[in-house]
């Protein structure tokens, strides 16, 4: 999931065609209005991270649509952050307070052992970086050769994960060696432990007060749903130096933690009993709560969280998603508290801030783009009619292009061999 469970989302929205449906009678208070915050000159720009002052990080297509280039948003402007010489860069759970932006960037270096670490196809060595005022530094390994950050807090700290130089036989082809997760402070890495049957491992996020959270498992195939090529068994908390299993809802599986803020809530995904489903999670305190899915639906993963609302997106059967927003015990679609905006259907909630902004990425309906968004929250009272409802309906194409630059770097997970509507010709 978040690139991850973005995975789903985006190629869902291959065959998704949305039906502008009024909903007659209702009148309720506006909610959200939405801006479509564009993209670098291609079709897609997808939203991870956001701020306090309203800045966006993510990635998008430059015009061409044959790569994708780390961003910042902020005030209208989008400002590509470039690569490390390589053609693919990506930024996600960030920027800090400060301007700095963490990602993974691809240099124009063939990977010494065949790895395609980071997903891209290219088979390029990959390596974390820290970027602020058009400057993108790369930081330190654990002996590898390649290492991913995800989110730079405002103390500087980053978080993510970085290769060994040792290798793992249990790792599937093309990946070779173990990886780690890690933090990076002041040019110095350093290796975060993992828990007992998982000796590969990822951080996603951390704190203001250096907690930071992610997951450790068995080394697979790169998955885009986590970004790595893990199979995640523990989701985990790391702070003062010692590494908590969050525990699970049931499951043995995909139990990983994408996000944590500065009260110690953490939000990720959890397998059910089974493995049959994963569910959205909230953890506080050593009690883990399942936020359940939206009506329908089966899956769901929390991917944001401030101080009393989570955000992430919902599945149905088909890989079909939805964004959320989960608050006093009640998860709502997303799309259903927009009163004004471009015609964007909102497939995940990626990340929401202090005052209530959300940050993701939605579809266009009226091109079939994939694009970022910033929902702000209405000030005005005021009962106004909701925007017409979106909902789903028949097969859609998206651009050739873009859709092949998405089936090959992200999948629908285990639903990747869904290719059209079963019902376009009912």
């Amino acid at each position: 999931m978040k690139s991850e469970i973005c995975a789903r989302i985006i190629a869902s929205a291959s065959f998704l065609v949305f039906c502008i449906l009024p909903v007659a009678g209702q009148v309720s208070k506006p909610n959200y209005r939405v801006l479509d915050l564009g993209t670098l000159g291609g079709s897609l720009s997808i939203a991870f991270g956001l701020n306090d002052r309203g800045a966006v990080e993510g990635f998008s297509t430059p015009s061409g649509n044959a790569s994708l280039h780390a961003f910042v948003w902020q005030d209208g402007i989008m400002t590509d952050l470039g690569t490390l010489g390589g053609p693919n860069s990506q930024s996600f759970f960030g920027p800090n307070e400060r301007g700095q932006a963490a990602g993974v960037s691809e240099l124009s270096t063939p990977d010494p052992n065949g790895e395609d670490f980071c997903g891209f196809g290219t088979h390029l060595v990959c390596l974390p970086f820290l970027w602020r005022s058009g400057i993108m530094q790369p930081l330190a390994l654990l002996g590898g050769n390649n290492g991913q950050a995800n989110d730079v807090n405002n103390r500087g700290e980053a978080a993510g994960w970085a290769e060994t130089a040792d290798a793992d036989p249990a790792c599937p082809a093309p990946q070779v060696l173990q990886f780690r997760p890690a933090v990076w402070l002041r040019g110095k890495v350093y290796e975060l432990p993992t828990f007992s049957g998982g000796e590969n491992g990822i951080a996603y996020t951390v704190n203001d007060k250096g907690q930071a959270v992610g997951g450790s498992g068995l080394c697979a195939i790169f998955d885009p749903d986590y970004g790595a090529p893990l199979r995640p068994q523990h989701a985990l908390l790391w702070e003062g130096g010692r590494v908590i299993n969050l525990g699970s809802l049931g499951g043995t599986l995909n139990n990983i933690a994408f996000t944590i803020n500065n009260a110690g809530q953490v939000g990720g995904t959890s397998g059910l009993s089974g493995n049959i489903a994963n569910h959205a999670f909230l953890w506080q305190d050593g009690v883990i709560t399942d936020l359940g899915t939206l009506s329908g639906d089966v899956d769901s993963g929390a991917l944001g969280v401030n101080g009393g609302q989570v955000v992430g997106a919902s599945f149905d059967a088909r890989g079909n998603s939805r964004a959320f927003l989960w608050q006093n015990g009640v998860m709502t679609d997303l799309n259903d508290l927009v009163s004004s905006g471009p015609p964007l259907f909102l497939l995940q909630g990626s990340a929401i801030n202090s005052q209530g902004e959300i940050a993701g990425f939605a579809l266009r309906t009226d091109t079939g783009e994939v694009h970022a968004f910033l929902a702000t929250p209405n000030e005005n009272d005021e009962a106004i009619a909701p925007r017409p409802k979106i909902s789903i309906g028949l097969n859609m194409i998206v651009r050739d292009q873009i859709r092949k630059l998405l089936h090959g770097r992200l999948h629908l997970g285990r639903l990747s061999d869904v290719t059209e509507d079963p019902h376009e010709n009912d």
